[in-house]
């Protein structure tokens, strides 16, 4: 026996412990070192651990020999494991879970495709920055730490500051992590940094195989890259020298996971600008409330891009009320389309809604066609005529029949981007038209095929979900149509206003980048609502502070902080015990924190409420939610984790935590 190590488990938040001492082997000690992954047994299952530290004293208790070691070179830093400790501590996860979400689970190298060649006529490339972006870069540039903000309309230039505020940091010998909300926009990214960067660029996100995210994670570790492009999860990648974070497009809510630990990228961000002495940089021309108020009180150094560096000024734009429509599209939109066709121009269809149709209803009794698993209707999909759940997947055929009553007075309700398709075939067929959501984008190579056949110009209308809305850069768009604006307004969400917001300032940022013929008709049930109003009238800031005055006199985010566990069993009357239970438990604590000097009186949580989630049942789990509140995250998460501390639920009763909720459905 060589020695001891310390070996870290992905067990849940819940386990009384995660770090175990093992037994190295005879000539297994020069490869059982710090960083890497090892196979061991674990209450007689094999998995998987991490290790964590060698040289351990020999216990008093027998032990169990490491079975073998996966890695021949550590796959993670003592930077790694201090920020998996941070995350556990804020995010109320085990240390293992926290790790175990960076590290990408591939076991061998493979051979990587060359970066696409760099296009740069078809961006519009900035050869001479304007006065903003070279003031914008003489700020960044002069800082070693802190967090900035580039507050710019669409088309003002934040990716090429982006891309030159990398290259300074890059020429001092220090890494740069360049986060995009979608994979479709690294696609984008990838053309323009080929030539700048050659390869010494890595592309992270979930899209990738394991054993592809593997190669390019150790590429970093040995220093042979120096910027990572990519999604939520390249806010891990292993620097050992990190000098910059940019986060685009930061108001996006992808950015938030939605699997444990519930991170969020912009968070992690600043975890690690803080701790490894770097730079955070963000932008967006809607920035999210949070970023915002910030901003406000000068916690972020805001600099402003105000003009569209490429010559374009901001699109005329026009509301159309489709009150009493009975089509997808309206004839103003029909008539713009065909305008902008004879023009030899393009045009973006944007509808965030899959599908052909969402909802089978009957017209004599009320029936809906729902899911069994899960508490929403079915999603009719032409294409494959199938009703799905977008949910769980669960499929059914279509019906013709009221299988309640018998009636055939039956119908759909409702518009996806299938029908729409549909309808843009038929009133322009001789148009080349294409559709871009996740049931195109799932076919291998579909994704980047469209991008590339829409921006040379081989594609007439692009028709497509939030994959359109963007970053995208577009020169030939001259006209965006938003073919259902109200589609978020009608969720149960304090922040269905901000998104709605956010979704049309964001796609009617596609067209008008390059000159001053752009154009976007927004259509829309409500053209009185504030939101419409205010993105129709490029209003951007007096929107922020309208809303940010609401949420204040609310008391909600960002002037407070909400935090939820989600209980869930398929027994509905056992989740609802638990999260009963649960919630009398945070009552008391809260309580209990009244006299305790460590928070003021204000900070000290709020129970909201404990109740169904709007949608009850998903994937055949009954869900119930306990909602916290506090200005002080750091009380909400002492409240959570004292609560659930030796908490005993039913067998099958599962519990989710999220800090910092974004999504309350």
């Amino acid at each position: 026996m060589a020695g001891f190590a310390n070996i870290l488990l992905p067990l849940p938040a819940s386990a009384s412990k995660c770090v175990f001492t093992y037994a190295v082997p005879d000539g297994m000690e020069e490869k059982a070192v710090f960083g890497v992954r090892v196979r061991i047994l674990f209450n007689g299952r094999k998995t998987e651990g991490f290790v964590i530290e060698t040289d351990v004293p020999a216990p008093d208790f027998k032990t169990v020999e490491i079975t073998s070691v996966v890695d021949e070179e550590p796959v993670f830093t003592a930077n790694q494991l201090r920020l998996a400790r941070s995350m556990a501590r804020y995010y109320i996860c085990s240390e293992g879970e926290a790790l175990s979400v960076m590290i990408p689970s591939g076991r061998r190298d493979v051979d990587l495709p060359a970066l696409p060649e760099d296009r740069e006529d078809s961006f519009g490339a900035v050869r001479e920055l304007s006065a903003d972006q070279k003031k914008a870069l003489d700020i960044i540039n002069g800082a070693r730490n802190g967090m900035f903000y580039l507050f710019g309309v669409t088309g003002s230039g934040k990716t090429e500051v982006f891309l030159r505020a990398a290259e300074k940091t890059i020429s001092e010998g220090r890494g740069v992590i360049y986060l995009v909300p979608e994979i479709t926009l690294s696609h984008q990214l990838e053309r323009q940094v080929s030539k700048r960067f050659g390869d010494r660029v890595a592309i992270l996100h979930s899209g990738l195989t394991p054993a592809a995210r593997m190669t390019r994670w150790r590429r970093i570790l040995r220093g042979e890259v120096s910027l990572v492009i990519g999604a939520r999860s390249a806010i891990f990648a292993p620097f050992k020298n990190l000098g910059l974070i940019i986060v685009d497009e930061e108001h996006e809510a992808t950015y938030k996971s939605g699997f444990t630990p519930r991170y969020h990228a912009r968070q992690i961000a600043q975890m690690r600008a803080a701790s490894e002495n770097a730079v955070l940089l963000m932008g967006s021309a809607t920035p999210s409330l949070e970023s915002y108020k910030l901003m406000k009180e000068g916690e972020i150094t805001r600099i402003d891009l105000k003009e569209k560096v490429a010559g374009g000024l901001p699109p005329k734009v026009e509301v159309v009320d489709i009150g009493l429509s009975r089509s997808c599209l309206s004839e103003r939109l029909k008539n713009a389309i065909g305008e902008v066709i004879k023009e030899g121009k393009q045009t973006i269809l944007f509808l965030n809604r899959r599908g052909f149709s969402y909802n089978f209803h009957c017209r004599t009794c009320g029936y809906e066609m729902k899911c069994p698993n899960c508490s929403v209707s079915l999603t009719y999909h032409k294409d494959r005529n199938l009703m799905m759940c977008h949910y769980c997947g669960y499929t059914a055929e279509p019906v013709r029949v009221c299988p309640e009553c018998g009636s055939l007075d039956t119908g759909f309700y409702g518009f996806g981007t299938e029908m729409v398709e549909e309808e843009v075939r038929n009133s322009f067929p001789n148009a080349r038209i294409a559709r871009l959501d996740t049931d195109v984008s799932a076919k291998k190579g579909a994704l980047g095929k469209i991008l590339d056949d829409f921006r040379e110009g081989r594609i007439d209308i692009l028709l497509g979900t939030q994959m359109v809305a963007k970053g995208l850069n577009f020169p030939n768009a001259e006209l965006v149509g938003i073919v259902y604006a109200d589609s978020a307004l009608n969720l149960p969400d304090f922040r269905a206003e901000e998104r709605t917001f956010d979704l049309i300032t964001q796609v009617s940022g596609r067209t008008g980048r390059f000159s001053a013929a752009g154009r976007v008709i927004i259509q829309t049930y409500k053209p009185e609502c504030r939101p419409i109003k205010y993105a129709a009238a490029l209003k951007t800031e007096e929107f922020l502070e309208s809303e940010l005055e609401e949420r204040r006199d609310t008391d909600f985010p960002p002037f407070s902080r909400l935090s939820s566990f989600v209980i869930r069993s398929q027994k509905r009357e056992e989740a609802e015990e638990d999260a009963e239970r649960l919630a009398s438990r945070a009552a008391g604590i809260i309580k209990a924190m009244s006299g305790d000097s460590k928070f003021r009186a204000s900070e000290i949580p709020v129970l909201i409420g404990c109740g169904p989630c709007p949608i009850e049942k998903m994937n055949n789990s009954y869900r119930f939610r306990i909602l916290l509140k506090s200005p002080n995250g750091a009380a909400l998460s002492a409240v959570m984790r004292a609560a659930l501390h030796d908490f005993k639920t039913h067998s099958r009763t599962h519990i989710e935590i999220d800090m910092d909720s974004l999504h309350l459905l």
